[in-house]
């Protein structure tokens, strides 16, 4: 029984019983039976439970120059990492820069607004009560305790991101 010929989904096996099967793992693949040639490089899989979560497929080869896989090849195979990220030129690069710290500034500009809207609003931990809120009391501690929450979110944004402006101008 070969597991690796099972598609593209998470599978859990489990070995209940007295008589479990050994599972071995001959590289990419899992399987219970392991035939001579496959002796040396299979491993025996111990415990009692087995997850193969295969990962994504690999785009296709161009036609013509995709060898066909040996007989006996492991069906599943592992996705080859990405080539890696091409060079960018300084002028691109300092452009970016140039573009993210002005973005970040935007931000923090509007965090700032969103600040002192809300400190303006909380009242120093006694805003103004609302009309449904004359009643209901406990409405008014849910939205005290609620703007101080929003504060307290809104003041470690400002942090974040007077961070990354620090990181942006001393990567220039």
């Amino acid at each position: 029984m070969h597991l690796s010929s099972i598609p593209l989904v998470a599978i859990l096996l489990v070995l209940a019983g007295p008589t479990q099967a050994q599972i071995y793992r001959c590289g990419n693949e899992y399987t219970n039976k392991i035939t001579d040639a496959q002796k040396g490089q299979c491993k025996l899989l111990e415990g009692g439970n087995v997850t193969v979560i295969q990962g994504f497929k690999p785009p296709a080869a161009p036609s013509g120059s995709a060898a066909a896989p040996a007989a006996g090849a492991p069906t599943v195979k592992l996705a080859s990492a990405a080539p890696p990220a091409s060079r960018v030129d300084n002028a691109e690069q300092k452009a970016r820069d140039s573009d993210a710290k002005l973005i970040l500034e935007s931000e923090l500009k509007k965090a700032e607004a969103r600040n002192a809207d809300l400190l303006r609003e909380y009242n120093n931990g006694e805003p103004e009560k609302r009309g449904d809120e004359a009643r209901n009391y406990q409405k008014y501690l849910d939205r005290v305790a609620e703007l101080k929450a929003s504060l307290a979110r809104n003041e470690s944004d400002i942090a974040g991101i007077r961070r990354e402006l620090g990181r942006v101008t001393a990567a220039k």
